[in-house]
């Protein structure tokens, strides 16, 4: 597992990104390379960033509250370059609207409180969905 490529980014309006950063490094220290796109990200530059790094997921930091129009976009846009990348999202999410985001084909989403074992528990669990499917 060491070694595979995760790309993370802020997409949209949300200038809060103590919390990425702090997934970025749980991510780095487990062995993961972490790509970390910056602030203000648009599904397409999110998109386009994670095919020409060749990464093997996505995770959004999501704290705005735009998760549901955001996150499925990202999930387009990857795939209108051809590309099958889970799309994992954590930040303020409701409960409410875990299936849903889901349906439009997030692969996970860690919330509030989730701690660095559960982050990389997670994570591993999409990528060894995404080589077994």
């Amino acid at each position: 597992m060491a070694g595979e490529r995760i790309l993370v980014a802020k997409v949209g309006l949300d200038g809060h990104d103590r919390g990425v950063k702090v997934v970025a490094r749980i991510l780095r220290d487990a062995g993961f390379e972490v790509i970390y796109t910056g602030l203000f990200q648009t599904p397409e530059t999110v998109a386009a960033a994670a095919v020409d790094e060749d990464v093997d997921a996505i995770g959004l930091s999501m704290l705005s509250g735009a998760h549901m129009t955001l996150a499925p976009a990202v999930v387009e846009a990857v795939r209108a370059r051809g590309a099958d990348i889970p799309v994992m999202v954590g930040g303020i999410v409701p409960n409410h609207d875990l299936d849903e985001l889901r349906a439009a084909g997030v692969s996970a989403v860690l919330t509030p409180g989730s701690t660095a074992e559960q982050i990389i528990d997670e994570v591993r669990r999409v990528l060894d969905a995404e080589t077994t499917s």
